[in-house]
């Protein structure tokens, strides 16, 4: 077993001077670092000219990992390949570059900027029992790999997460993808894309064993980005023996909140409709009824409610002929219902 320390003197040996091979090529880390002194002209060029130089600055971090690997011995260890990716990763200033063992594959994943195809995940292990790069995946967001339990008949798989900026509401995009490899190739066995949309919204995930557990917005008439208090799906998933990925639960936090707001747009769907029994329905209150103009239109703003955890009374914004309206609809044993209206004084 290699020790930090040892694994440090390899290093100061891999890095120390090279000569050229016998095709010329200069020391890989040297045109790494000419690439990243350059890097603020990269972030200025149009989109095939900078992926073209990330597609080179991803061929040198291959030809590096590849070449270890076929060394062997100690320079094929994951703390070895680290400590390299590292040396790169301090000549670009600001990449994250980690590398793990999943089973028979080495897996990286490489975060050079927020550009979109600038991050990567690259699997590597051996074709025609030689190492070489098996395959690339791109997408936005930052890559973090994590090894998985082998599938059925013993192929290596790992879940990637590819986590986007922080909000100011502490959610952020994500996407999980479960990769598997069969035969010489990987692919995506799994991906919440599928399971829960391409424009998924987290607050959390965790993934722990063969289960994956996220907590995320929901998408429903009357959601506002932005907003406190509104109702988020937490789903919990589960790999099988059989290597498909389950959903065995799912609860909601803060339900209160799509409930009210399917009651708000069968409101306003029954005022602009002119459904005077299910407008009824949701107004009890025949005055309240006679004086709710027929122009009235819901307004994408924050709701107020009254009481917690669940509240009893929320306010929430409409507008008429451009004046401003609040709507406080009351929560009754069968429901929410609309118990007064007013236009807003400025």
């Amino acid at each position: 077993m290699w020790t930090r320390a040892g694994c440090a003197l390899l290093l100061a040996l891999a890095l120390g001077p090279r000569t050229d091979g016998a095709a010329g090529l200069p020391d890989r880390l040297e045109r790494f670092r000419e690439l990243a002194q350059s890097r603020q002209r990269l972030l200025q060029l149009d989109g095939d000219a900078a992926a073209d130089a990330y597609r080179e600055m991803y061929a040198l971090l291959d030809e590096e990992i590849v070449e270890n690997l076929a060394t062997g011995g100690p320079f094929a260890s994951t703390g070895f390949l680290q400590d390299r990716l590292d040396a790169f990763g301090d000549a670009w200033g600001a990449a994250a570059l980690g590398v793990v063992r999943v089973d028979r594959l080495v897996v990286g994943a490489f975060q050079l900027s927020d550009a979109p195809g600038a991050n990567t995940v690259r699997v590597y292990g051996r074709f025609h029992d030689q190492p070489a790069l098996l395959s690339t995946i791109h997408r936005d967001g930052r890559p973090i790999v994590y090894p998985l339990p082998p599938a059925p008949g013993g192929a290596p798989q790992f879940l990637t997460a590819w986590e986007g900026a922080a909000s100011g509401r502490d959610t952020r995009a994500l996407r999980l993808d479960l990769v598997r490899q069969e035969g010489d190739r990987v692919r995506v066995a799994w991906t919440t894309a599928e399971a829960l949309g391409e424009d998924l919204v987290a607050r959390s995930y965790q993934v722990r064993g063969a289960e994956i557990r996220v907590r995320y917005e929901l998408r429903y008439p009357g959601f506002t980005p932005g907003c406190g208090g509104q109702t988020e799906g937490d789903d919990v998933f589960q790999l099988g023996a059989d290597g498909a990925v389950a959903r065995v639960s799912r609860a909601y936090h803060d339900a209160w909140h799509r409930e009210l707001h399917e009651t708000v747009a069968r409101f306003f769907d029954a005022l602009a409709g002119g459904a005077p029994a299910a407008l009824a329905r949701l107004v009890p209150d025949g005055r309240l009824r006679a004086r709710l103009p027929t122009s009235l239109r819901p307004e994408p703003a924050c709701d107020a409610p009254e009481g917690a955890p669940v509240p009893r009374t929320v306010s929430v914004a409409a507008s008429a002929e451009r004046v401003p309206w609040g709507l406080v609809f009351r929560r009754e044993g069968d429901g929410w219902r609309l118990a007064r209206a007013a236009p807003v004084l400025e």
